[in-house]
């Protein structure tokens, strides 16, 4: 069992932050903006598709000036834009499907912008300005480390230490393997998930496939994680008792958009 496995495992996890890639700058990582009611900017480059997570579902209200200019899809809470030709910054509505948050974006497209790594939207939920009541939800109270703390937890701690935790509740995830480690030498396979608030956390198991030892690197993990941690920072060739780990990985929305 992977519990036996871990346990037998000298070493200790290590964090190390992670963030997203994509398909038109691997080699960049996110960029993240805090939401304070300022128009956010989102500068695009011609024929190349940018990446925009929000923390939950939205729809965009395109202004009919870029509707043939401009090509625009959504998945959950992550939109996909793609200029057609260049055009000056113009603003679009972005709303949770929920009908909670609005947000403001000034679009610009241009022919000379090098293509931009994804973007993470996220809303400070515990600011006093976005909460005046000086109220706090559980969820909130939850960031990167409780979250990998609570997940590591869960499956290493003995079950009689395990107890839930307010503002933590486990969602589904499809368990089988995934392509998540790049090079084809680590078999990964999403066991559990947890959402705190507008954050999630899902627990991966990593095993080793081949007859040489591997060490984990966080840059060759494929997804818009916003932090991923190591349980053990080194895989033992497949068959040995250390041949298996797990990776936690907090992303602004489900395990299978993030990927």
């Amino acid at each position: 069992m992977l519990k036996l496995k871990l346990y037998r495992l000298v070493s200790y996890s290590f964090i190390a932050l992670l963030f997203a890639v994509t398909a038109n700058a691997e080699s960049l990582p996110p960029e993240r903006v805090q939401w304070q009611k300022a128009p956010i900017a989102v500068a695009l480059s011609v024929g190349k598709e940018r990446m925009v997570h929000f923390p939950r579902p939205v729809s965009v209200g395109i202004p009919a000036t870029l509707q043939s200019l401009l090509r625009t899809q959504t998945v959950n809470g992550t939109v996909y834009w793609m200029a057609n030709a260049a055009f000056g910054r113009t603003r679009v509505m972005v709303r949770e499907i929920d009908g909670g948050q609005t947000y403001l974006v000034d679009l610009s497209a241009d022919t000379q912008v090098k293509p931009s790594a994804a973007m993470v939207v996220f809303v400070d939920e515990t600011s006093e300005s976005e909460n005046p009541s000086g109220a706090v939800s559980e969820g909130a109270r939850h960031g990167y480390v409780s979250l990998t703390r609570y997940a590591s937890q869960q499956l290493y701690a003995p079950p009689r230490l395990l107890s839930a935790v307010p503002g933590i509740v486990r969602v589904p995830v499809q368990q089988q393997n995934v392509p998540l480690v790049r090079g084809n030498r680590i078999i990964a396979h999403p066991l559990v998930a947890w959402r705190a608030g507008h954050l999630y956390v899902t627990a991966v198991k990593l095993t080793n496939r081949t007859s040489t030892a591997q060490t984990l690197d966080p840059r060759t993990l494929r997804g818009a994680w916003l932090s991923a941690t190591f349980q053990h920072a080194r895989l033992l060739p497949a068959g040995s008792d250390a041949d298996t780990t797990a990776v936690y990985l907090v992303s602004a929305q489900p395990f299978a958009a993030s990927l």
